[in-house]
């Protein structure tokens, strides 16, 4: 259900309008800062005010003063306009500021919310979501948001009440001259709507395209070296040019949009000043109304139309925002079905019994990866799973650490069911060295604490010293400190295997899994590696997958694994003994091994 709805709200007939709960939940964000959004606000109303005031001035600087030649009042009347534009300069300054450091704490406050969410949620929701459009997420839909947070809604009620002081004054002035004026709203209106409409499906369809383009890009430049080794460059860049011809063919529809209404906004703003002109001249030559009042609303319309663009404008970056609040809120309504409970139980210092009762589970729905899966494992044992590819040995250790929830059936560690254990404190007793070593950008240090400050500087020199590191970290010119790329891409696999172990040491978990931990290695590398087992597992539960059976052979127990369930459980040579799957498994590897 997670990642349905967050495709259905990517997929979606695009005619929604403003959502009321939506626009609800980001209001929300404002709450914290709601004195400075008022006093903005206020700031904003103060300059729509000071910016109506000046053509209301007109009327008495031409008819009252330019008429009657009075001079001192003429340049009373001019300092005062002045004055406003200096004042309104200023407050528009303050106004800018206050606005842009809101939108900024919002969206640092929505970005942490979001990056937060997302580390707390279950590897289900990762394997059916692509990272690409994750990213698109944190990144490109929360700076959509920013115009909004910023300026678009607190702007927009200055635009609001600059049409307000308009119309007051215009109809203050003459109210029959003010409806001559406005008799062709009914026309923007109607053109207003049309626009709105067509640029916010557009809006909407060009979110869409800007996370399929980012999912993309982060596949096809993580699996860079496939798409080299496999010559298809070409493909992959007509592909690319797919997506990306699709969204510039989107983005010129909207741009269509707006040049087609803005001309139109102005050609009504034109017809608007002619209607003053035919109508207001007439009255002037009849004596009805002054020079002043007909250059009044001239001014006044000329302004009047200028509020309508901008609020044009920031429905549109409504709009926009609504696309990208849309899939951000579906985000965060992501519920992990992993937490901890109410009342964690803590087995203190954690042994290392575990124990599978017929645990059934499933990836998806009934589809069952494992069936009726019992063991024990004692404390202390190196215990290793064995089976054809797809028999459920991953699974095992990914239930273990409960990044997945079971169907049916019990998991325990030291006799408390691990549902009961908080997550902090199950994973933190558990050490993973998987076959592909995650390394993050920034030193080998960083790497093998993970920036954890509990981990003492002997902790990481010892773990360096037993698995063997110490070799190549002495032939480092920044030891440690050494700088290491993204992925850990310009070290070796077994380089990045032996930090792996070094990371799994300077934990010192009671509970160590080696998940095909020397399968992708040399064999100089490889002796390093078991050397750094032996001392990994020493006074540790230890659950090792391997497909080479010979690296096993040594283990207290080895469980054999075939479509889900356990098929036979043994020592090395009891296994043998039996002449079943594992016999079968170990005479097929021989072979191989001997050719």
């Amino acid at each position: 259900m997670a990642d349905q709805k967050i495709n259905k709200s990517e997929e979606e007939v695009l005619t929604k309008k403003v959502d009321p709960q939506i626009m609800k939940r980001l209001l929300a964000f404002f709450k914290p800062y709601g004195k400075y959004i008022a006093i903005a606000t206020f700031l904003t109303i103060t300059i729509s005010a000071l910016a109506a005031l000046r053509p209301r001035l007109t009327p008495i600087a031409i008819d009252d003063k330019i008429m009657n030649h009075d001079l001192p009042g003429l340049q009373f009347i001019i300092l005062i306009m002045f004055a406003t534009l200096v004042v309104q300069g200023i407050i528009q300054y303050i106004m800018t500021y206050l606005t842009s450091w809101i939108g900024q704490k919002i969206i640092y406050d929505l970005r942490k919310k979001i990056f937060d969410h997302i580390m707390s949620l279950d590897l289900k929701f990762f394997d059916r979501n692509p990272i690409g459009r994750i990213v698109t997420r944190v990144t490109g839909d929360v700076e959509v948001l920013f115009e909004v947070f910023s300026s678009g809604l607190v702007t927009a009620f200055g635009d609001i009440f600059l049409i307000l002081w308009i119309l007051y004054f215009m109809f203050d002035l003459d109210a029959t001259l003010a409806i001559v004026t406005l008799s062709v709203l009914p026309v923007l209106i109607y053109g207003t709507s049309v626009f709105r409409r067509k640029v916010r499906e557009s809006y909407r369809r060009i979110r869409i395209l800007i996370a399929k383009l980012n999912s993309y890009i982060q596949e096809h430049i993580t699996g860079i070296t496939i798409v080299q080794y496999f010559s298809k460059e070409e493909r992959t860049t007509k592909d690319f040019e797919a997506i990306n011809r699709e969204h510039t063919e989107q983005n010129k529809k909207s741009v269509f949009y707006y040049a087609v209404f803005f001309p139109v906004v102005e050609l009504i703003g034109a017809v608007s000043a002619g209607l003053i002109i035919w109508y207001g001249g007439g009255q002037v030559v009849q004596n009805a109304v002054s020079v002043g009042v007909l250059i009044s609303f001239i001014q006044f319309t000329e302004m009047f139309f200028r509020p309508i663009r901008d609020l044009s404008e920031k429905y549109n970056i409504l709009q926009t925002a609504m696309a990208s609040s849309e899939r951000i809120f579906a985000l965060l309504d992501e519920k992990p079905e992993i937490f901890d409970p109410e009342k964690p139980q803590s087995p203190g210092e954690i042994k290392g019994r575990i124990e599978f009762k017929n645990v059934w589970f499933a990836y998806n729905d009934e589809d069952y990866v494992l069936k009726n899966v019992s063991f024990v494992i004692n404390a202390g044992e190196k215990v290793a799973f064995v089976g054809a590819t797809g028999a459920g040995k991953t699974t095992i250790i990914n239930l273990l650490s409960r990044f997945y929830e079971i169907n049916k059936g019990q998991i325990t560690i030291d006799g408390i069911d691990i549902k009961d254990m908080s997550l902090d404190e199950l994973r933190h007793n558990i050490g993973i060295v998987l076959q592909d070593v995650f390394l993050f950008s920034g030193d080998i240090r960083s790497n093998i604490t993970l920036n954890n400050p509990d981990i003492a500087d002997k902790a990481v020199d010892d773990a360096v010293n037993n698995t063997g590191l110490h070799g190549f970290i002495n032939t480092l010119p920044d030891k440690l400190g050494h700088k290491v790329n993204e992925r850990g891409s310009t070290l070796s696999v077994g380089q990045k295997q032996l930090i792996s172990f070094a990371r799994a040491l300077a934990y010192d978990p009671k509970i160590l899994i080696l998940d095909e931990a020397t399968s992708s290695v040399d064999t100089n590398t490889e002796i390093l590696i078991q050397n750094a087992i032996q001392i990994l597992i020493e006074g540790r539960t230890s659950i090792i997958i391997a497909h080479r059976l010979s690296t096993i052979q040594t283990c207290d127990k080895i469980i054999v694994m075939h479509k889900g369930e356990v098929k036979e459980m043994g020592t090395h040579m009891e296994l043998l003994e039996e002449g079943g799957l594992y016999y079968r498994l170990y005479q097929l590897q021989y072979k191989e091994e001997k050719v």
